[in-house]
């Protein structure tokens, strides 16, 4: 995810406690969203796509707080 933002986003996981914690919300969703999609978990479809929009909530938060940040940078 992000991979031009890469070092950055080292960065911001240790001085940024937001966006951490976002950014691990995200990781979790996208696991269970795999272990839904491969049976490992429960879920019917529209749970699925209900974890699916918030997981993209997420990155769209994320994406933000990188951006913000390196205009802050620059």
């Amino acid at each position: 995810m992000f991979p031009e933002y890469r070092d950055l986003i080292t960065q911001l996981k240790t001085t940024d406690r937001h966006f951490l914690s976002v950014f691990d919300k995200h990781n979790e969703l996208d696991q269970q969203i795999k272990n839904m999609e491969t049976h490992i978990e429960p879920g019917t479809p529209y749970e699925i796509e209900v974890l699916k929009k918030k997981k993209l909530a997420m990155k769209d938060e994320l994406y933000d707080i990188l951006r913000k940040a390196e205009a802050r940078a620059e």
